[in-house]
């Protein structure tokens, strides 16, 4: 398996992580129920959801195509014990700032791990049709498979 570094964002997203069918009244519950959902797998501390608030408050997340990547301060790093991704599909969308955000792609990173993260995401956002695709997808397995860069699928 590639390095995350190297491109496999798939790698950071564990199965329990993926939830397709949410609601949420606004940004800042969208993002509550992200962390939770980070904390759910073990991958931070509760007090990492208050730094993605943090964060949300100082600069929007919403990344365009109906996607926001919320995610910690540098002051919430502590509280992450593993880099990992939550993703969580919010079907009616959720009001982001004046965006409409379908999808959430919650990151929790150590050290600078986000940075790659981000940009990882930014490329497959890139690509009207993949980005589409992830907003669309009702099965955890055909997210898997967005997030797989393009160059490492064998089918």
């Amino acid at each position: 398996m590639a390095e995350v570094a190297s491109g496999d964002l798939a790698a950071l997203l564990d199965h329990r992580a993926i939830r397709l069918d949410e609601t949420a009244a606004n940004r800042e519950d969208a993002i509550q129920r992200s962390g939770a959902v980070l904390v759910e797998i073990g991958a931070v501390d509760p007090s990492y959801v208050e730094a993605m608030l943090a964060r949300e408050r100082s600069v929007s997340t919403y990344m365009g195509e109906g996607v926001a990547i919320p995610h910690g301060t540098l002051a919430g790093k502590d509280a992450v014990h593993r880099d990992a991704l939550a993703v969580l599909r919010f079907p009616a969308g959720v009001d982001w700032g004046g965006e409409q955000a379908v999808l959430c792609v919650a990151i929790a990173a150590r050290g600078d791990g986000h940075v790659a993260i981000l940009a990882q995401l930014a490329e497959v956002l890139l690509d009207p049709e993949r980005a589409r695709a992830l907003r669309e997808a009702t099965e955890a397995d055909e997210i898997l498979r967005l997030l797989t860069p393009v160059d490492e699928e064998t089918d």
